[in-house]
């Protein structure tokens, strides 16, 4: 049994990013005994390239293309840091070029999509609100002692709780700011949690499933009644938790390509698959996940991998000569390496924000974003908008080791920043001096043409 009514689409959609003529090729009828699938680490990087949008055609730009993205990679983190721009919005730049940023505005406001807690705190559709209503509140349920301090501090300011309820009931959405109430106790950060008690209150709301993030004016959070924003439907009650990972599960899956079962459990709700193993056991027996290999020049990679049915036409693409590869820049934060060890495994590129780093320690950079140049890193970019100036300056574009260091490289690696650099709103590009002799001149020419 399909277990997504949406299964069929959502192929058909990732066909189209690398060669529509997958058809229904290399798809084993369901319940039949299955063959473990073997791919080469090549067709295992390019099929979740594929995956994940970053291959083919882009889409044209417009309010379903990013809910039909969304229907694919699953969710889109969401990060305030506008060194460059917004980690989401650098995501949709990178799949489907320049678009208008109110759109997502848009969608929030039509209850197209909801913020919820996916690998992060990330944008998600809507109806994907049973997979994720599962898992709300249960931190107030357990006997941690975490969860025991909330509900005391939450007991002790009563008063403060149910004057945010009734303001929002009533005037809702609103900032936190204007939800200042009765005097309440302070809630002591260990560090890690900080802001004033109507911002913790409101935190902890939002974790109990009583309140939600509507929307955004700034960085400034809206905030309105879950049951007030949601559709009626979202007031069902979800699925039963092994119907929920089994779901879950294979939407991970279908975004990563093939994966092994940590990299399932890191991807889309992060850690939040209880008894994977079982329910993968079931759906290789259901025939809706297949046992898969990655056969390198040394071997077999370690460890169970698998592959969705669904993926089976966009791999036999692939081997047909589908593959279409782009070169265009990365959100730090981008899903395709969101799993910093899976990065690492399958693409050998080594990646770590480096935010928080002592300026003198960082290898790269504050802000750094990585070249995917068809189905392998190229090189990652230094660089920061002066939204005072316009200047968008690249402190440093750092090649990888053993990567192609010429003209055509060059020449993608150009378009794409300029097309970036339109897109952020730059008006002008400044070069610095970390920067391959050949990939400088190929920017030089690009940007010298102008915004």
């Amino acid at each position: 049994m399909n277990d997504d009514p949406d299964a069929g689409r959502e192929m058909t959609e990732a066909g189209r990013f690398c060669d529509s003529r997958a058809g229904a090729r290399g798809v084993p009828p369901t319940g039949e005994a299955m063959n473990t699938v073997t791919l080469t680490p090549t067709e295992a990087r390019r099929l979740a390239v594929c995956a994940q949008g970053l291959a083919g055609p882009r889409p044209e730009a417009s309010k379903g293309a990013i809910l039909d993205l969304l229907r694919r990679i699953n969710c889109l983190q969401i990060d305030p840091i506008r060194a460059v721009e917004r980690t989401q919005l650098l995501v949709l730049w990178s799949r489907m070029g320049a678009f208008d940023p109110s759109w997502l505005d848009d969608l929030l406001e039509a209850r197209e999509i909801i913020e919820g807690w996916a690998h992060a705190a990330s944008f998600v559709l809507t109806e994907d609100y049973p997979l994720f209503r599962r898992w709300i509140g249960r931190a107030f349920a357990n006997s941690s002692e975490w969860s025991q301090r909330i509900r005391e501090w939450m007991e002790v300011n009563a008063a403060l709780e149910a004057h945010i309820l009734e303001r929002l009931r009533t005037d809702g959405p609103l900032p936190a700011k204007a939800l200042a109430g009765p005097e309440a106790v302070p809630w002591e950060s260990a560090g890690w949690t900080g802001g004033g008690a109507v911002a913790r209150m409101l935190d902890f709301l939002d974790r109990k499933g009583l309140v939600m993030t509507v929307g955004r004016r700034g960085n400034q959070k809206l905030w309105h009644l879950r049951d007030a924003w949601l559709p009626e439907w979202a007031d069902r009650a979800p699925p039963a938790e092994e119907e929920v990972v089994r779901r879950a599960c294979q939407r991970s899956l279908k975004a990563l390509g093939a994966a092994d079962r940590r990299q399932i459990n890191e991807h889309f709700m992060r850690k939040r698959y209880p008894n994977l193993g079982e329910r993968l056991q079931e759906l290789v027996e259901e025939g809706m996940v297949l046992p898969a290999q990655i056969a390198g020049e040394q071997g077999h990679w370690a460890g169970e991998w698998y592959i969705h049915r669904d993926s089976m036409p966009l791999l036999a693409s692939l081997r047909e000569g589908g593959w279409a590869p782009r070169t265009v820049f990365l959100s730090p934060f981008d899903n395709l390496i969101c799993d910093r060890e899976r990065t690492e495994r399958l693409f050998d590129f080594f990646y770590r924000i480096e935010i928080y780093v002592p300026k003198a320690k960082r290898a790269y950079g504050y802000y750094v974003l990585p070249l995917l140049h068809g189905d392998r890193f190229i090189g990652r970019m230094d660089s920061q908008l002066d939204r005072k100036t316009g200047i968008y300056r690249v402190h440093a574009l750092y090649a990888e080791e053993g990567a192609r260091v010429d003209g055509r490289t060059g020449a993608a690696a150009a378009a794409s920043l300029v097309e970036l650099a339109r897109f952020i709103g730059a008006k002008g590009v400044e070069l610095g001096e970390r920067i391959p002799a050949a990939w400088r001149r190929a920017l030089e020419k690009e940007v010298n043409q102008g915004l």
